[in-house]
């Protein structure tokens, strides 16, 4: 029997930074699925001590939070795009955050003022979605017991109950434990800039626009070959329990909030997931081939004559196939705000 290839050792952690299905919906989705009843032959893991927990930062307080709303400052990269006598906008978020993160700064609240529209990769608050995620998230996938155990540990260390995500697909278990080890480094996917920008959209019923389907996430994120499932399951789970996801996510988060693009624009230079050819021809899917799709929808928007503030990750800002530059070419003046 011909073997298979062997892809991407290394893109655990590259998943769950770029892809909104798996950072903003880990956290609903494992509080909804707590308390349904474990599946026949689970294996049982006893909990983490608390101890061994990450931290869990505490429900800010009312004054808390009016204190972070006042003392917002811009993070990330924002850019302005201009054509037919409007403006529409670009910003370049993270999946994860921190509460002084979470509110818009003076320019973002500018660009929030300006538009009429908000565009996401993804709105993981829609209700239906919640309610009913792709048939691909909770497809089965069969595993060795030895895999199976290694799993469960990995959920345990994240200190989740037992049943809390096996309603999913194990691999998509693996890239949300991969998000939630964000948690180690003071970031929560409850904080990320999507997740407020579409709570405060639906509560103003600003319309909320998704530029990608959860089909087509998913479609990248889980191949359908259970064999290559498995493979990347076990480089997944390699990675958490070699703590190797935690220097990879605070470094992109650093670099995000200090609003340093030259460090992301070099991504693949230290991400370590980029050293093959395979490795970046799938670098390349994931990230710069969702591009031009996402520009063509938000050029729609604005050529219906909507004013659209479109907040997508970060790393879909970087280089010649990055959106600035795509708007760009489709006939827009494009300025960068923040950093200035």
């Amino acid at each position: 029997m011909k073997a298979k290839p062997r892809r991407g050792a290394k893109w655990a952690p590259l998943w769950a930074a770029l892809l909104a299905t798996a950072v903003c919906g880990s956290k609903v989705h494992a509080a909804d699925a707590a308390s349904a009843p474990a599946k026949p032959g689970a294996i049982s893991v006893a909990p983490s001590a608390a101890a061994a927990c990450p931290p869990t930062p505490p429900e800010p307080t009312a004054e808390q939070v009016q204190s972070a709303q006042r003392d917002a400052r811009d993070h990330g990269f924002l850019w302005r795009i201009s054509k037919q006598g409007r403006s529409s906008y670009l910003f370049g978020t993270l999946h994860v955050g921190k509460l002084p993160w979470a509110f818009a700064g003076p320019r973002l609240r500018d660009a929030l003022t300006a538009t009429d529209t908000l565009a996401l990769e993804l709105d993981v608050t829609d209700p239906e979605l919640l309610r009913n995620p792709p048939a691909a998230a909770t497809a089965p996938l069969t595993l060795p017991d030895a895999m199976r155990a290694r799993l469960a540990r990995q959920v345990a260390a994240a200190c989740l109950p037992e049943q809390a995500m096996q309603r999913f697909n194990p691999l998509m278990q693996a890239v949300t434990l991969t998000v939630l080890s964000a948690r180690w480094e003071g970031l929560q996917a409850g904080f990320a800039q999507e997740i407020m920008l579409a709570t405060a959209a639906r509560a103003q019923q600003r319309p909320i626009v998704s530029l990608e389907s959860a089909q087509a996430q998913m479609a990248l994120l889980l191949p359908s070959d259970p064999d290559e499932a498995r493979h990347l399951l076990d480089q997944a789970l390699e990675h958490l329990e070699q703590g190797r996801t935690r220097p990879l996510l605070r470094r992109l988060a650093e670099a995000w909030a200090d609003g340093r693009l030259k460090e992301l624009e070099e991504y693949a230079t230290w991400c370590e997931c980029a050293d093959t050819a395979e490795d970046r021809a799938f670098l390349r899917r994931l990230n710069d081939d969702r591009n031009a799709p996402m520009a063509d929808r938000i050029d729609a928007l604005h050529g219906q004559g909507k004013r659209v503030l479109a907040a997508v990750g970060a790393l879909h800002m970087t280089g010649e196939q990055g959106l600035p530059r795509l708007m760009a070419a489709r006939g827009y003046t494009v300025e960068r705000l923040v950093p200035p």
